[in-house]
């Protein structure tokens, strides 16, 4: 199969093959992988039991799914990646705010996938072969698993779908195998190594589980579900069906490998850390399943973010390839895991993550969707394009390429969530306004929004004839006049 050469360019309509199944398919058969089922450990490290750690999960993960979800219909209609699109609400060059939100959530993700999937693989091989758990040994493991992520990576799209089409009835074998394996240990009781509720009481510490161990799971797609929709023809499948198959993907792609960690976290003991307990509580005859686990699925779920941060470096670099930009962004991410090995507790610096990355990204995502709302979903392919002509001076030029209300909506947004996010480490100086509780990402969205209706009023549109180039001025004609390139009719002449 040929090395996908397609960066964040339009796809053409004879390229749009994909469908719904195929949505299903890389939601599931990415996630089922260690660096997502660890995020069901959380709430039990925490100092939750069974059935609170479990309804912390559930309920962040339909609320997630909610936001999250609407996003797919995006890069349906725009035939490019979410990031880029983002460029009809912030502008052709505002978009960077969403390539650079994209490349931190998925350079996190890659490497929390890579340093625990390695991990555990150490660990089995200890067990089966008595390979030393060295430096050097994990240092080899990380190396093994980045390059062939990289691989993945590199090839595209097509590898990735059939990838995970695979993993996502081999892995939910492995998993089920799993159940069996770790169930005559399984408690339902909190386990008493965690030291009782982490922030001190319970709700609390249960919503702070619920965000960071159900919630963040889908606002980590924020800006990746527009990577494989695009590959859908909004003319052969409708706007519901691609909604449906994203909210069933998303749903069943992370809850399944999440409640697997819980159960397994219970099942294990593991309360301070999450892999060694894992490979010691197997039994031996799932050790062999367990490496498979932690090899094959590292690599689907890895590749994918990687293809994602490709395309995001591929955005804000435009002279360098896809190809080039993957590379790149492997090197950032294998150093990473580094950092996380030797560096920091595995609960502080997946917790601290995922908050903070939360805090950022979720006024973007809000921002995008009240844009894709206000145009009603019809958007100029063509004009978001930055390297096109008429991107210039076009609809979505704004001022100078900048949407300035949108993003200082976004900013405000990140700022006062980051403010009030509560880490392992500190605690923001606006968490008292909640009464020490974690409600950072609904104070992010709600002022990233709020301040984005007001700066941001319904009809206001994007100054015309700014850019260098004088026939862009044409581009909201020709939206008007229905000639999108998309087959749907023009919007009313307003971007918001």
């Amino acid at each position: 199969m040929p090395v996908e050469q397609r960066g964040v360019d339009t796809v053409p309509e004879e390229e749009r093959t994909s469908g719904p199944r195929d949505l299903v398919s890389i939601l599931l058969g990415s996630n089922l992988c260690l660096g997502v089922i660890i995020f069901g450990w959380l709430p039990p490290s925490f100092g939750l039991d069974w059935w609170s750690s479990v309804t912390s999960i559930v309920v962040g993960t339909l609320v997630g799914t909610a936001l999250t979800a609407p996003l797919a219909l995006v890069s349906l209609r725009t035939a490019t990646n979410l990031s880029t699109s983002s460029g009809a609400q912030f502008g052709v060059r505002g978009r960077l705010v969403g390539s650079v939100v994209g490349l931190l959530l998925a350079l996190g993700y890659t490497a929390l996938t890579v340093w625990i999937g390695g991990d555990v693989m150490v660990g089995t091989l200890h067990r089966l072969i008595g390979l030393p758990a060295s430096d050097l040994s994990y240092a080899v493991v990380y190396a093994l698993l980045s390059a062939a992520t990289v691989a993945g990576a590199v090839y595209g799209y097509r590898v990735l779908l059939r990838m995970s089409r695979v993993l996502a009835v081999g892995m939910t074998a492995l998993l089920a195998l799993g159940v069996v394996a770790y169930a005559p240990h399984f408690t339902t009781a909190a386990l008493p190594e965690a030291g009782g509720h982490l922030l001190g009481s319970f709700w609390p510490t249960w919503l702070l589980a619920a965000v960071a161990a159900g919630l963040s799971g889908p606002v980590a797609f924020i800006t990746l579900l527009g990577d494989y929709t695009r590959y859908i023809s909004p003319a052969r499948h409708s706007s519901r069906s691609v909604l449906r198959a994203t909210w069933l993907g998303l749903t069943l792609g992370l809850l399944v490998p999440q409640l697997f960690g819980t159960f397994t976290a219970f099942a294990a003991r593991a309360a301070l850390d999450y892999a060694g307990p894992l490979v010691s509580a197997a039994p031996g005859w799932y050790l062999l399943p367990l490496l498979v686990a932690a090899s094959a699925g590292s690599v689907g779920n890895a590749g994918l973010m990687l293809y994602s941060m490709g395309l995001d470096l591929d955005a804000i670099l435009p002279r360098a390839s896809r190809t080039r930009a993957t590379c790149t962004v492997a090197v950032v991410a294998t150093a990473c895991v580094f950092v996380g090995h030797y560096a920091s507790s595995t609960q502080d610096a997946m917790t601290s993550f995922v908050l903070l990355l939360t805090a950022i990204g979720t006024p973007w995502a809000v921002i995008t969707l009240i844009g894709f709302v206000r145009c009603r979903g019809v958007y100029d392919p063509d004009a978001l394009q930055v390297f096109n002509r008429r991107s210039r001076g076009g609809a979505y030029w704004y001022t100078s390429g900048w949407n300035v209300p949108a993003t200082v909506s976004w900013a405000l947004g990140a700022l006062v969530g980051v403010l009030a996010v509560s880490l392992p480490s500190c605690e923001g100086p606006l968490l008292s306004l909640t009464g020490g509780v974690d409600c950072s990402f609904l104070l992010s969205g709600a002022v990233g929004g709020l301040a984005h209706l007001a700066l941001s009023p319904r009809g206001a549109r994007a100054p015309l004839g700014t850019g260098p180039d004088a026939d862009a001025k044409q581009a909201v004609p020709a939206l008007r006049a229905g000639r999108t390139g998309t087959g749907v009719p023009g919007p009313t002449g307003r971007n918001d």
